[in-house]
């Protein structure tokens, strides 16, 4: 089954699967089981980072079904990220040592610094003063971004790159950088859609990965009055007429963009459902039409460390 997903090839020869099971908000009692599901349902990309706080539960999963014999290792894109914490130099290859031995892998494929912006080291996941502010580090992504090249070189990770970086901040890493980042993978749906940035990195030789595609519905910040991507009116109705669910034409809509896409759900049905997106296209038109709810409606604010001189979203920067 597996066979039928489309891969994207990088900017360094090597390649992924379109579409991937993220795993960001689900339990660590719960995302043992969504993982193992996925790789039955035909999943070969898994999306994990360090703060998520699951990186553990996810290795579990991996390591049954290699050792069941599902799957074998170097049938799997693994992808994590390296948090803000551990952006001083010195701090990188123990951060990454660290998720590693949490999935119980040799090497990861794919790296991604998560954020460009840094935060206090040696303490806390989220740093904060008494107020509740959270405490800032100024470490340079650039710095961090020279302490991963190595790691590559040493096959620690087959492919890095970057998440939620601006067009300005890649501009500036890619200045500097030897080893180019094949990947940006940002916040991108109907409402956020990213053309421009999309077009920026691919006229610079990096995909896009799609995270929240479906609205982040369950991020812990939503208010009840908030909007609901998935109850969009306008999507309903190209998913009633072409038979589908409102979260397959979601991930559909990044699939005929060229993006890759990371869809996270725990329910067995929905993941299987989320992956049935390969029997179908969208027309050119229901694309054109869904691209006009662009609103800049970004759904992870990041608001916690807005005063950061590397804050990602402050400056109306895309």
């Amino acid at each position: 089954m597996a066979t039928k997903i489309p891969l994207i090839k990088l900017s360094n020869g090597k390649t992924l699967p379109q579409i991937g099971i993220g795993t960001w908000k689900s339990k660590p009692g719960e995302v043992t089981q969504a993982v193992k599901d996925a790789i039955d349902v035909g999943y070969r990309h898994i999306d994990c980072a360090f703060v998520y706080g699951n990186e553990k539960e996810v290795g579990e999963a991996i390591t049954e079904k290699i050792a069941e014999g599902v799957i074998k290792r170097e049938d799997l894109f693994i992808t994590s990220k390296l948090w803000n914490t551990f952006h001083r130099p010195d701090l990188v290859r123990g951060a990454l040592l660290q998720t590693l031995k949490n999935l119980n892998l040799k090497y990861l494929d794919l790296y991604l610094i998560h954020w460009p912006q840094a935060y206090k080291e040696d303490g806390e996941l989220f740093p904060a003063d008494e107020a509740g502010k959270i405490q800032f580090s100024d470490v340079d992504y650039v710095d961090t971004w020279k302490a991963l090249e190595p790691l590559a070189k040493e096959g620690l990770v087959k492919s890095l790159g970057i998440s939620n970086f601006n067009s300005k901040q890649i501009e500036r890493l890619l200045e500097h950088a030897t080893i180019k980042p094949v990947m940006n993978q940002v916040e991108c749906h109907p409402y956020l859609s990213q053309r421009r940035l999309q077009e920026f990195c691919e006229a610079r030789g990096i995909k896009l990965t799609a995270y929240s595609p479906l609205g982040s519905p369950d991020r812990p910040w939503a208010k009840p009055d908030d909007p609901q991507l998935m109850d969009d009116p306008k999507l309903k109705e190209i998913a009633n007429r072409i038979g589908k669910t409102v979260a397959q034409v979601l991930i559909r809509y990044q699939i005929e963009r060229g993006n890759i896409v990371i869809p996270k759900s725990v329910n067995k049905s929905r993941i299987a459902s989320n992956f049935d997106v390969f029997d179908f296209k969208l027309s050119p038109e229901d694309v054109q039409l869904i691209n006009t709810f662009d609103c800049n409606g970004r759904f992870v604010p990041m608001t916690a460390s807005l005063g950061h001189k590397y804050h990602p979203f402050e400056n109306d920067e895309f």
